[in-house]
């Protein structure tokens, strides 16, 4: 079921916080819609002048991060990752965010609670006017903001977790290291591709002249793009961490065939000269038979294999 809650800023009152009721306000107002369907879309889009085709893509999550000029209000969508699980950074949760920016409003629509919209109320609240106050787009980059920082903890679970596969490769190989490997492949290039083109969305608001934000704000937005910036750098480190982790399972895959290939081979290098031994002794001539003979077969079944065993450790092959 939609939820709109709307917050109105007025000098002398603070921060007021009610529902649809206070749309009709002259003063600069932040609405929050969570959940969002088409009739209370089309109510917004007929106050404010909302493009149809902004209200389309509210209402489908599968749109990409970017930046639209719309004649009444800028259109915005921005992507972050919540919800992941402490214990596998691969089970990652995206949750695609729509921000509308007119001259003295801002509109934020989403399907579901994202930690960012939780800080950006709180310091609306606690500080009304080091935030609300300062415009609309100020609102915009607070929740931008939240989103974009949410990144580095997921981030650095990653490293982690690398780090401790390939510790965990290097103890002993086993097949779910390897599932873990293409697991985490999978979840770093999804967070790669939702995080390049927003860094691209973030560099234009970081411009002057963009409709609708302040040249204070924009300062800002180019601090958001900085963080864009480091989190895409700490992802390639990421990526470098993976082909590490790779490169050594093939190794240590590579190693331990090798060992085996090796083991038999000196097996058979072994049963070779004694094979020879019983076929040359087990031939039916007189004069190979009788005790002294079948005693120098016995010895030399014993003898070889040790003198070749003592040869291989000396030339270091065991």
């Amino acid at each position: 079921m939609p939820k709109v809650v709307v917050r109105v800023y007025e000098v002398s009152k603070g921060v007021t916080e009610g529902g649809e009721e206070l749309l009709s306000s002259p003063h600069p107002k932040w609405i929050e819609v969570e959940s969002p369907d088409q009739a209370t879309m089309n109510r917004l889009g007929e106050r404010f002048g909302l493009h149809r085709l902004a209200i389309e893509d509210c209402l489908k999550l599968d749109q990409r991060p970017k930046l639209e000029d719309y004649p009444h209000h800028e259109f915005m969508v921005m992507q972050g990752f919540c919800g992941h699980d402490p214990k596998d950074p691969s089970n990652i949760e995206l949750h695609e965010m729509h921000t509308f920016l007119g001259a003295d409003w801002v509109i934020t629509v989403h399907e579901k609670p994202h930690p960012a919209i939780s800080k950006t109320i709180d310091r609306v609240t606690r500080d009304p006017k080091e935030s609300l106050g300062r415009g609309v787009d100020f609102v915009a980059y607070l929740v931008l903001d939240a989103m974009v920082d949410e990144n580095f903890p997921l981030i650095d679970r990653f490293n982690d977790e690398l780090e401790d596969l390939e510790t965990s490769i290097f103890e002993g190989t086993a097949r779910e290291h390897l599932k873990r490997t293409f697991a985490l492949k999978r979840a770093l290039v999804h967070v790669r591709r939702v995080l390049s083109p927003q860094r691209d969305m973030v560099g234009l608001l970081s411009k002057r002249g963009v409709p609708f934000v302040q040249e204070r704000t924009a300062l800002y937005f180019r601090d958001v793009y900085d963080h864009l910036v480091r989190l895409y750098e700490q992802i390639d480190a990421s990526r470098d961490l993976l082909g590490n982790a790779m490169d050594a399972y093939l190794s240590v895959q590579a190693n331990r065939t090798g060992d085996v290939n090796k083991q038999l081979a000196v097996i058979a290098t072994v049963f070779l000269p004694l094979s020879f031994v019983v076929g040359f002794f087990g031939q039916n001539f007189d004069v190979l038979q009788g005790p002294v003979f079948f005693d120098l077969m016995l010895a030399s079944i014993v003898v070889v294999p040790l003198v070749m065993l003592l040869w291989f450790q000396r030339k270091r092959w065991l």
